[in-house]
């Protein structure tokens, strides 16, 4: 079979199973899990296949025009270099062990079919991102994962809070892709082809016409895809899904396409700097904000959900300092310990009996409850944080070594500012992140929070993945680090000494800083009671508990609602910034203000005009016939006398009238 099948097969599959779990999922229900494991699972086989072959090498194209379009055609291409070939195999492992993890996980949810299948679909889309040639078929592949991914975060569509998630990220997402659209189509236009390989033929001979508006067309779809600053704000309330599909968006799919885009055609975003520093400020942003945010959160959920902004934005940062290898190596070392931070959450929410909420300052005894989650969890978060020799460190420190030399102006394309500004950010970020880290590690496993009721050992499925999870976790960095320049063309992805010890310092300080601050107000409470539950809710119905606090950002652990927890270091850390940081900074609120009070109040004035204005006029020109419909059925009586007399009467008006025209003349 020649490699050219192969990668064909690595989409399709999913894609069949996709479509054989939504028509078998009613009528022959124990072929579901089978469809749901075995199409990923063989894709990540194909995939392999596919990269063992590709070897880091020339890239292999093939491409065939199934019709004519007119003008610029449309090709059915495959484009598969060394990113292309490792990033499937990330999007087809992490699926795999989503799908495994979630026959355990939503095991006795009734939509289960139709759940699978849309992960399916999902991870078809992302494949077809990932291989294609074209940019109109990678668009395809762009839009089917916005689809799919409003279904799967507003899966629990009973709650409110769900449907407001999915539709927020539904529409802050199409926000970005309406210019991404005009940015291709011009891109196209000027390179006389929708193929990837002719845009870049064109942007190397210089007949871009305008590099800057058509790179910052493509970077707001690259920012509501990728959630990053300003479009990030639907990531966080995504979490009202449940726990398996943040996996899936936040590891391997959805968010990583924006970067996959930009590391694709990095050449575009190169031929303009302004484009190249709006991108390294977008980053930075992002970065230091996302940072703060997650120090504030108390939903572990809402934590990772920060930390995945900010860990894109490392990406984003390696890009703009003209780094792709930097930007795709972090890309996949990210994409194994956050698939593993969400699956270990997701244990700890299922050991708690609720669907997709798990307030960390209301925990305790869960180190012992559930150890696998524990020891897994540790293993990412220490990845996460960047500390040697865990996989996050290598790839991190890749970013930052990529900055400090466009920082030192070596690298051409790229303005010096903007290599200073991404360095900067990546520093202050690896103090922000160890900080977070260290406090999520903290109030789950050690906290002093009212115990929740134990449900029972999980599921093996789920205890699994972890664990295969933990050994990229643990072991991809220092082993590809070595390894990853020849399938990336890049020059070195080693960790530079002067930002491997200011990087790892700093992550340290942070983390100890985080851990005192915590010690000193543990102790300080030991004086005090034990948190408990302060207000049992009457019902005792944990969904709608659960629902009650995504709305609310009240912390709820299944149906108990909770006092604030003291001993939290992030309000000690944070200061007044604490409830600033909380909500986002505002921006909601802000978008709220600008935006959406502005449409509402425009909504409403076209009610009132079509309704008192324009229905006016249309009554009223109804109104008229009517009356005169009225009166001539009124006339319409029915008696002969009555007729003949009209008739008499109607003869002597017209007598008198022709005799007074007679006179008058």
């Amino acid at each position: 079979m020649t490699t050219t099948t192969l990668a064909v097969l690595v989409p399709l599959l999913p894609f069949l199973g996709a479509a054989a779990g939504l028509l078998l999922g009613r009528t022959a229900p124990g072929f579901v899990r089978p469809l749901a494991v075995l199409p990923p699972l063989a894709s990540l086989v194909l995939a392999a296949l596919v990269a063992v072959r590709q070897g880091g090498g020339p890239a292999l194209d093939a491409h065939t025009e199934l019709t004519p379009t007119g003008s610029v055609p449309v090709e059915l291409a495959l484009h598969i270099d060394g990113f292309a070939a490792l990033v499937a195999i990330l999007v087809a492992f992490v699926a795999t062990c989503v799908q495994i993890y979630s026959t355990g996980y939503l095991r006795d949810d009734p939509r289960y079919p139709s759940y699978a299948a849309l992960v399916s679909l999902f991870t078809s889309a992302m494949l077809l991102v990932v291989y294609s040639g074209d940019l109109i078929v990678l668009l395809v592949g762009w839009e089917v994962m916005g689809i799919c991914s409003y279904f799967l975060v507003g899966h629990y569509w009973e709650t409110p809070e769900a449907r407001a998630a999915s539709l927020k990220a539904f529409l802050v997402t199409k926000l970005g892709d309406v210019p991404f659209l005009i940015g291709l189509f011009a891109l196209a236009t000027d390179a006389g082809s929708f193929r990837i390989t002719r845009v870049l033929g064109t942007v190397a001979s210089g007949g871009l016409h305008h590099p800057t508006l058509v790179a910052l067309l493509l970077l707001a779809g690259v920012a509501g895809k990728s959630a990053q600053f300003p479009l990030h704000t639907w990531l966080p309330d995504a979490m009202a899904g449940p726990t398996p599909v943040s996996a899936l968006i936040h590891a391997a799919t959805m968010v990583a396409a924006g970067v996959y885009f930009v590391a694709r055609l990095l050449p575009v975003f190169e031929a303009s700097g302004a484009a190249m520093l709006v991108l390294a400020v977008m980053a930075a942003v992002t970065m230091t904000g996302s940072g703060l945010a997650a120090l504030a959160q108390d939903d572990i959920k809402r934590v990772l959900a920060y930390s995945t902004i900010g860990q894109l934005g490392y990406m984003t940062g390696a890009l703009a300092v003209g780094d792709r290898g930097a930007a795709v190596f972090h890309l996949l070392s990210h994409g194994a310990f956050k698939a593993l931070l969400f699956l270990a959450a997701g244990v700890i929410i299922h050991a708690a009996g609720t669907n997709s909420l798990a307030a960390m300052s209301r925990m305790r005894g869960l180190r012992e409850r559930v150890p696998d989650a524990y020891w897994t969890m540790t293993v990412a978060l220490l990845a996460l944080a960047a500390i040697p020799p865990f996989s996050g460190f290598f790839s991190k420190e890749s970013v930052l070594g990529a900055a400090e030399h466009a920082a030192h102006g070596d690298t051409a394309q790229v303005p010096g500012a903007a290599g200073w500004l991404v360095l900067v950010a990546g520093l202050v970020t690896a103090v922000l992140t160890a900080a977070y880290a260290t406090r999520l590690w903290l109030l789950a496993f050690h906290g002093r929070g009212a115990e929740a009721p134990d449900h029972g050992r999980q599921p093996l499925t789920m205890t699994a993945v972890l664990w295969v999870l933990a050994v990229p976790s643990l072991a991809f960095g220092g082993l590809a680090y070595r390894a990853l320049p020849g399938w990336f063309d890049s020059t070195s992805l080693t960790p530079t000494p002067l930002t491997s010890i200011l990087g790892t310092g700093l992550a340290v300080v942070g983390g100890l800083l985080t851990y005192g601050v915590w010690q000193r107000t543990t102790r300080s409470l030991l004086v005090s009671p034990p948190l408990g539950a302060v207000a049992a809710h009457p019902e005792g119905d944990a969904g709608r508990v659960e629902a009650e606090a995504i709305a609310s950002h009240t912390p709820a652990y299944g149906d108990i609602a909770y006092a604030p927890d003291p001993a939290d270091p992030g309000r000690a850390l944070l200061g007044p910034l604490h409830r600033h940081a909380a909500v986002g900074f505002h921006l909601d609120a802000v978008y709220t203000a600008l935006f959406v009070r502005p449409v509402l109040a425009a909504a409403s004035l076209v009610r009132f005009l079509d309704r008192e204005v324009v229905d006016t006029y249309v009554g009223a020109a109804g109104a008229l016939p009517r009356l005169l419909g009225t009166a001539v059925r009124r006339a319409q009586t029915g008696n002969v006398q009555t007729y003949v007399s009209a008739l008499l009467a109607g003869t002597v008006v017209l007598a008198v009238a022709v005799v007074l025209v007679a006179t008058g003349a």
